[in-house]
């Protein structure tokens, strides 16, 4: 059976990991990847990924590790990270022996509804003027539209849904599969 391995995408503080974990429990056989926890590994001398191409290389680097013995054991992965494009372009290389579905998702909102949700988080995990840096560096990413899902008009009551154009909607699907191996 063809895995698909699911990239849930967006700026800090606008439900990746909500969305990653209801969508991680709706399927059979899955696996949760949080690319914060991976790149939280190294801990001495580990740089913010932000501010550390080679601390960001090294997340990316695990995550597709990670990502590969997953598949190897026969699981659905779902990675719920700040992923651009050029990311997106390093798992599929690093994936190109695999016959696997990716589907990549960049969650979106309204600026001013991701403040609003980052200060309904608690004070310890609230983001701040990070979220509007990765707001505005998602705006000017080169992100094909089809990708992007808004979700200003969306609630925690309509995760389900969320869930489920994300499973079904072909538009997310970069690639349906690869060689086998």
């Amino acid at each position: 059976m063809k895995r698909t391995i699911y990239v849930i995408s967006g700026p800090a503080g606008v439900g990746k990991s909500t969305t990653s974990r209801e969508l991680v429990h709706s399927l059979e056989r899955s696996a949760y990847i949080s690319g914060d926890d991976i790149s939280h590994i190294p801990v001495k001398g580990r740089e913010k990924p932000w501010l550390s191409e080679e601390t960001l290389k090294l997340t990316w680097k695990n995550i597709a590790s990670i990502t590969k013995n997953l598949i190897d054991s026969d699981f659905d992965v779902v990675i719920d990270y700040v992923a651009f494009p050029k990311d997106l372009d390093y798992l599929i290389s690093e994936l190109k022996e695999y016959d696997v579905r990716i589907v990549y998702v960049v969650l979106m909102v309204e600026l001013k509804t991701l403040i609003d949700r980052d200060r309904q988080r608690p004070v310890e995990i609230q983001m701040g003027q990070r979220c509007a840096v990765l707001h505005k560096e998602f705006e000017e990413a080169f992100i094909d539209k089809k990708h992007i899902l808004e979700t200003d008009h969306y609630t925690t009551n309509d995760l389900t849904e969320i869930v489920n154009d994300i499973k079904n909607d072909k538009r997310f699907v970069v690639k349906e599969s690869f060689s086998c191996r």
